[in-house]
């Protein structure tokens, strides 16, 4: 079993009284195929989300979208009543209608829905951290500009009442996080961000600066496994996995970073918890580098 104090060190959100180790948990792949319909076999995914627990992971991303429901429901079945230390985060934005699609939920009535389904299927009366999540470019998970204001208040209004306790933002830009913090404090940022796909740089610079978390996405390459003939010598030399190594660094890259990798499998899940353990020399780090550099080299 993972050391409980070895999963990445501690981070506090921003302004609040929030303490989480660095490596958590996302819950995404409970769901079906698709991230739709029910887990294919819940046994297994309560197990996964009760040996998190038991292994130290103290933050726990999900949403109500994903199943739609089922996730939310697995997570209530599997751990309420909550551990008192565990942070759970979810997201608003989108809706999952019969075809599987994912698209836009972004009127206020939507928001406020959505918020209620979470609240009703985690058996919360407040969540600790809902991201807005941005429906930015419709031909894949890309950003796009454009102004959330409106969303953004909605949500400020719903942490007024008492519903939500933080606020976060999902997939959007350095603009949208400007003006959303123009509305209401923001405590962490959730983007796509791995070895190779590094958009956000300096972004994640800014936001350590401020203190603010910044949480990736896809951050061993998605739905397109990251490929890298460098990252396999590495976690060959290293006695680990090329996904083990990618984790790792990402915790190295900045201590903003909080990690949320996803899985269904018991084995998977205490191999990704092992990556914080990793320690990466500076000739690895120097190593790693260059994998962004050939991609990025690749793409001109």
């Amino acid at each position: 079993m993972t050391n409980k104090n070895e999963l990445g060190g501690r981070f506090t959100f921003p302004g609040t009284d929030l303490e989480v180790n660095r490596m958590g948990y996302g819950a995404m792949q409970l769901a079906g195929p698709g991230v739709f319909g029910p887990p294919k076999d819940e046994k297994a995914a309560i197990e996964v989300l009760r040996e998190a627990i038991e292994s130290g992971v103290d933050h726990i991303d999900t949403s109500d979208y994903y199943g739609p429901h089922f996730t939310n429901q697995v997570i209530k079945k599997a751990l309420h009543p909550y551990p008192e230390n565990l942070v759970i985060v979810t997201k608003l934005g989108a809706r999952r209608p019969e075809d599987g699609s994912w698209q836009p939920a972004f009127s206020a009535e939507e928001l406020t829905s959505g918020l209620h389904d979470n609240l009703r299927n985690l058996g919360l009366d407040a969540i600790d951290i809902v991201n807005f999540r941005v429906m930015g470019d419709p031909r894949g998970h890309g950003t796009a500009e454009g102004s959330i204001a409106e969303q953004i208040e909605v949500l400020a209004g719903l942490k007024e009442q008492g519903l939500i306790r933080n606020i976060g933002i999902s997939n959007a830009t350095p603009t949208q996080i400007a003006e959303a913090r123009t509305i209401t404090d923001i405590v962490c940022v959730q983007n796509n961000y791995n070895l190779v796909h590094r958009e956000d740089d300096k972004l994640i610079d800014d936001l350590a600066a401020k203190g603010i978390a910044y949480v990736p996405f896809f951050p061993l390459g998605g739905f397109s496994p990251l490929q890298s003939s460098t990252l396999n010598e590495v976690a060959s030399g290293m006695d680990a996995t090329p996904m083990q190594v990618a984790l790792a660094w990402l915790l190295h890259r900045s201590p903003n970073i909080l990690l949320i990798p996803g899985t269904s499998s018991v084995a998977h899940l205490r191999e990704n918890l092992s990556a914080a353990q990793l320690s990466l020399s500076e000739a690895t780090l120097e190593q790693l580098e260059g994998i962004y550099s050939s991609a990025s080299a690749a793409h001109q």
